[in-house]
């Protein structure tokens, strides 16, 4: 799918965007966020820059974790995702926010070296040159920086797999296209996008391949996600 039409997909299902996740998910999103910030062994003076931010969730959860000395950007090229997360920050008016900014993953508008951790939250499989996207994250990096993905994935369970591709590929675009009142199919792209999307082992050879040194995964909750952490050479 290519990137204009991924942008409508979004800003149509911006406004449940979070309710739909957290939904979707059991509830488990949050968690995943959280074990994300953990390993990334963020500090009170990191600089962190969150891409394909969305609404923001995964920043929120890096800036809640850090101090007056440092600071979170959420960078995404889709306005109507990014102005949910806007008013989120504006909702909060506390010190620990993080900072919105429109732009797209293949062109970051940061000079090289700025950041101490660049993540994403599963939005790395939306973005049309893979490699490309993890070589811009690693270019505003700094050197020993880490590149943090957050990702859905395929369980290595044969039964849970069963399982999980019936729930995936059957229910969740129904019901996610009838809370959201979506036209265009945004839950019906999710599972399609996750199945096309290369595999753990995969990812970190790409990630490898770009720039990246002492690549590592982390599977969780049976395989459905998993969080992979490289260091910038």
């Amino acid at each position: 799918m290519q990137a204009h039409q991924i942008k409508k997909l979004f800003s149509a299902v911006a406004r449940r965007y979070d309710f739909l996740n957290s939904l979707l998910s059991l509830r488990l999103d949050k968690s995943w966020r959280r074990e994300t910030v953990k390993v990334s062994q963020v500090s009170s003076t990191s600089r962190v820059l969150d891409v394909c931010t969305g609404t923001g969730e995964l920043a929120l959860a890096y800036a809640d974790n850090i101090g007056t000395q440092g600071y979170v950007f959420g960078s995404d090229f889709c306005y109507e995702m990014l102005a949910v997360g806007k008013q989120k920050v504006e909702r909060k008016r506390q010190s620990n926010e993080f900072i919105p900014i429109e732009a797209d993953t293949l062109t970051l508008p940061f000079p090289d070296n700025t950041f101490d951790i660049v993540s994403v939250g599963f939005g790395i499989r939306n973005v049309s040159d893979l490699e490309l996207g993890i070589r811009e994250m690693t270019r505003v990096a700094v050197q020993g920086g880490k590149i943090v993905i957050l990702e859905f994935t395929q369980p290595n369970n044969a039964f849970f797999r069963g399982l999980y591709y019936f729930y995936f590929t059957k229910i969740l675009p129904i019901v996610g296209n009838l809370i959201s009142r979506n036209e265009d199919d945004a839950y019906g792209y999710l599972p399609r996008s996750v199945l096309q999307f290369p595999d753990c082992d995969a990812l970190q050879l790409v990630m490898e391949q770009n720039g990246l040194k002492d690549v590592q995964f982390y599977r969780k909750t049976f395989g459905i996600v998993a969080i992979h952490v490289g260091v910038k050479t």
